[in-house]
């Protein structure tokens, strides 16, 4: 697509939404009630919406390289408490993908400027887990299972927040590890056993 064309093709996609329902942006325009919070990366093939058939008004969003949320950067930070504690959303995904640059950077000794403080939240998660990765022999493979396990500890890092860990136990919200494969365009739901992990995690970050 040309930028040329956003303003145009943005007239036929609200006429078509207006044909369809003429309510719809006046129910639009009276608010957001999403109920999941998407944390995704910032790669232009990766659309939340689209790719799970979500309209506007159902996903609250938050993109950045690599789906990363560190424990000191203050945009996801207020993203997660704003979608928790204003929006209450019900479930949070921090989806990864297959073919994503920012973790294959990561698995590269290379400089790479004012990027390498971010891609050293990636390079964590391969020191974490560098047995298991170091023992799988085929690169394409290694690859996935670090953008697998990247994920995991993305989940990992939103619960350390205490709003999340409120809503967990409050009123059950709900966590989820999900990969966008490319190559098929299908999801993969990780089926990540939080119960397990989290009851590790609380050990060392329960805050209350």
């Amino acid at each position: 697509m040309q930028l040329s064309d956003a303003f145009e093709n943005n007239r036929h996609w609200a006429a078509q939404k207006s044909r369809a329902d003429s309510d719809y942006f006046e129910r639009l325009a009276k608010g957001q009630y999403p109920d999941t919070l998407y944390i995704g990366c910032s790669d232009s093939r990766v659309t939340a919406e689209d790719m799970i058939g979500a309209e506007p008004g159902d996903l609250f969003v938050h993109r950045n390289i690599a789906n990363v949320v560190p424990n000191t950067d203050p945009s996801s930070r207020a993203v997660i408490n704003f979608a928790v504690d204003h929006l209450l959303v019900k479930n949070i995904v921090v989806c990864g993908h297959y073919g994503c640059g920012g973790v294959d950077a990561a698995m590269h000794s290379e400089d790479l400027g004012s990027l390498n403080p971010w891609l050293n939240n990636i390079r964590d998660v391969y020191r974490l887990h560098a047995t298991e990765l170091n023992d799988i022999a085929e690169d394409d493979r290694r690859y996935d299972r670090l953008v697998e396990l990247n994920v995991q500890e993305q989940c990992l890092s939103v619960f350390k927040t205490p709003e999340v860990q409120r809503a967990i136990n409050e009123r059950s919200l709900r966590l989820h590890g999900w990969v966008f494969d490319t190559r098929t365009g299908r999801l993969i739901d990780l089926a990540i056993d939080f119960a397990t992990l989290l009851l590790e995690m609380r050990k060392i970050y329960r805050l209350e």
